[in-house]
């Protein structure tokens, strides 16, 4: 049954993300919103809706191993694996204002996320943990990140109207893609939500430690969601909307889900994870050093990217 569960999830995944990116992208349009601004918020958010409920569930069941994991894991995933296969399939064109705002503030995030989980280090505290005011200072930098986004978004509405004006193309249905970008969204939560249960019960199965379920299997599959919808924006030439949802993505696990999970209850840190969230770090300015060539992430960058997260899973694998 498991695994006939695990099929399900992943073909809700697949058909999901297909109407969820075809109705993000027409209301972008409607509203004259950038798909880029809109890989950043609605299609981000909502796919990491499955990382958000993983790690707030394992913060009220107090354990802090998988809600740190899944994030932690998850992040290496997409600046990796995600952006890799995505730019293999069809290379992504960077947008200046991604170079210079948008990465920098997902390596932000990261760097305060090392600052504030290193108390051992820092405070000469007996334990790492990240507590409810670090919570809420994730939190902070994230209504933060939204007024930005909201600024971003206001001051392009009326360039992007003038631009729909003279092309004079037909108004989408409102109906349809709302349906499309809500029906999309559920089925992704719900197929997010079968694969993570049923390969981590077929993993358990298999003598699996829970660490290296955390990071492997729960990382992966809350992951999906932003794999599957990157490829069919990248499938569908929207590369703003798969690039968008991955740095998006990261920032909104990062303040968002480790900030709500942590002030639900202060989270314990696993010094194993040290050399993990300084790889997630590294990988960001690598991403952001690739992004600056030509401002694109190319083939040949992807094959890296795809090859780095491959490396990274046998490390996993043999430290576990």
């Amino acid at each position: 049954m498991s695994y006939l569960l695990l099929i399900l999830g992943i073909a809700l995944l697949i058909k999901g993300a297909d109407f969820f990116v075809e109705g993000a992208s027409s209301i972008a349009r409607a509203l004259h919103v950038s798909p880029l601004l809109i890989g950043l918020t609605i299609v981000a958010f909502g796919t990491s809706s499955p990382e958000a409920t993983v790690s707030i569930i394992a913060a009220l069941e107090e354990n802090a191993g998988v809600a740190i994991g899944n994030v932690v894991g998850s992040n290496i995933l997409n600046i990796t694996f995600v952006v890799g296969i995505t730019a293999l399939i069809n290379p992504l064109k960077v947008e200046n204002e991604t170079i210079r705002k948008e990465i920098p503030f997902t390596l932000l995030a990261s760097v305060a996320l090392l600052i504030l989980v290193s108390d051992v280090t820092l405070q000469s505290l007996e334990a790492n943990f990240i507590t409810r005011s670090d919570g809420f200072i994730f939190l902070l930098f994230f209504a933060v990140f939204l007024y930005y986004i909201f600024e971003v978004a206001r001051n392009s509405r009326e360039k992007l109207k003038e631009e729909a004006s003279l092309s004079k193309t037909n108004a989408p249905s409102w109906g349809k893609n709302s349906l499309f970008t809500i029906g999309g969204l559920v089925a992704i939560i719900i197929g997010g939500d079968l694969v993570v249960d049923h390969a981590t019960v077929i993993a358990y199965s298999f003598g699996m430690s829970e660490t290296l379920v955390g990071l492997t299997i729960v990382a992966i599959g809350t992951s999906l969601p932003e794999l599957i919808t990157s490829i069919t924006a990248a499938v569908k030439k929207e590369g703003d909307i798969a690039l968008g949802n991955i740095v998006g993505s990261n920032i909104f696990n990062i303040l968002f889900v480790l900030g709500a999970a942590s002030v639900i209850s202060p989270l314990a840190v696993d010094s194993k994870i040290f050399v993990d969230l300084i790889l997630m770090i590294v990988l960001t300015l690598i991403l952001l050093v690739f992004s600056r060539t030509s401002f694109r992430v190319g083939r040949r960058e992807g094959t890296f990217l795809v090859v780095a997260y491959i490396c990274y899973m046998i490390y996993i694998i043999v430290r576990n």
